[in-house]
């Protein structure tokens, strides 16, 4: 077995459990891609099992911090059982979960989501890529399922010296699949859909969103970067009496028109706008235009702290147009999911464009993801999405 020797004093973050070793701590030992080292402190004191990346800033991901652990097929069906063990134990009211959420779940680098009768699964790093095909065998067996669809299409990808890979890795067919949220019917197709095909994360938000519509009564709605339309189905699922959705994709859009007719809504009551969302706020503003309820929910401007200033200004400028936009009393939804932007800078950035907006406005809740995507006490970086409720002063 391969070892890698820490630098003195480089110890410390994996004695804490957290699992990166990053290429500067490391003073000597190196290993084939996602080849399982043993990583040592400068005494030769053993510290973890992990997947070496020589590719990446992020040498190794640690498997396991227990010594008498083997890293082999028992222990990838052990880490795959104790995932969907605790899914089970959320009681989550849908057929489309997050199965294994990387860090969080003792499994760096890998990501599975169910979508009905399938699941869609990313590689992100050398380990996982190295493990693919026994990961994938384990996840089949765990689920009961025959078929398991690759998106590791991602930048992230790169950065390990790994080239894209998409299409089926186990079975095939079809693509598409109509999947079950709070009573609600959405179509994913995990080949062309975002991430592994849809924004999971978000199933409680829309759900706490339909509950603030139906509160501010019959309410005119604004549904940005809406994407396939989850938070407009949310909207019009609490009563609201008008909702438009803006995003740049015209595909995306014609799915939440779909998604408004598959549900039984009437047609009549949603708007989708193909256009920049910057502009578009822009627009409004100048036409005099006011909603009742806004939702911002854009792509990661910052994917580290290094493009943190920035993604502020971006972040700024949205909400700063979108409380402009807001009627007194009523609701703004706001999202990100940067994770080089945590929660209390988002909330400074957030309270910043009330003050240049002149608005002021209360907190009412605090959203993250939901359960299925876990964070650990180990890993802060696994908590990427964070959001904010707020109600505009009357």
């Amino acid at each position: 077995m391969k070892a890698i020797r820490l630098r003195e004093g480089k110890e410390r973050s994996l004695l804490r459990r957290h699992p990166w070793v990053f290429e500067g701590s490391i003073a000597k030992g190196r290993a084939d891609a996602g080849e399982t080292v043993r990583v040592e402190a400068h005494d030769g004191r053993f510290l973890a099992w992990g997947a070496y990346s020589p590719a990446s800033a992020i040498r190794v991901r640690a498997w396991s911090f227990d010594e008498a652990e083997r890293i082999d097929a028992a222990f990838f069906a052990r880490r795959i059982a104790a995932a969907l063990a605790l899914r089970a134990r959320l009681g989550i009211d849908s057929d489309a979960q997050r199965l294994v959420h990387g860090e969080a779940d003792g499994l760096p680098g890998l990501v599975v989501d169910r979508y009905a009768e399938a699941l869609s699964a990313q590689f992100l790093f050398a380990g996982s890529e190295r493990w693919k095909a026994l990961i994938a065998d384990a996840l089949l067996q765990a689920t009961g399922l025959s078929r398991l669809y690759e998106r590791s299409d991602v930048g992230v990808r790169k950065l390990e010296g790994l080239a894209p890979a998409t299409g089926w890795l186990r079975g095939g067919g079809d693509t598409r699949f109509t999947i079950r949220e709070h009573g609600w019917q959405l179509q994913v197709d995990v080949a062309q859909g975002h991430k592994t095909g849809y924004y999971l994360d978000q199933r409680d938000s829309r759900q706490a969103f339909a509950r603030w519509v139906r509160r501010l009564g019959s309410a005119e709605v604004l549904n940005c970067y809406s994407y396939t339309g989850g938070f407009s189905l949310a909207a019009l699922a609490g009563g609201a009496q008008r909702v438009v959705s803006v995003d740049s994709s015209a595909p995306a859009l014609a799915q939440a028109t779909e998604h408004v007719r598959l549900n039984g809504f009437d047609a009549a009551r949603h708007e989708a706008v193909d256009a920049d969302v910057n502009a578009y706020l822009r627009e409004q503003l100048q036409r005099g235009r006011s909603f009742d309820a806004i939702v911002l929910d854009p792509p990661k401007f910052a994917a580290s702290a290094a493009q943190a200033e920035r993604a502020a200004r971006a972040y700024k400028d949205i909400n700063r147009l979108a409380l402009l936009l807001l009627r007194p009393g009523g609701l703004l939804l706001t999202f990100s999911c940067s994770g080089g932007i945590g929660p209390e800078l988002f909330q400074k950035i957030v309270a910043g464009a009330a003050m240049d907006a002149g608005v002021d406005a209360a907190i009412v809740e605090r959203l993250a993801a939901a359960p299925d995507h876990p964070a650990t006490l180990f890993f802060p970086e696994g908590e990427y999405l964070k959001g904010l409720a707020l109600l505009r002063a009357g």
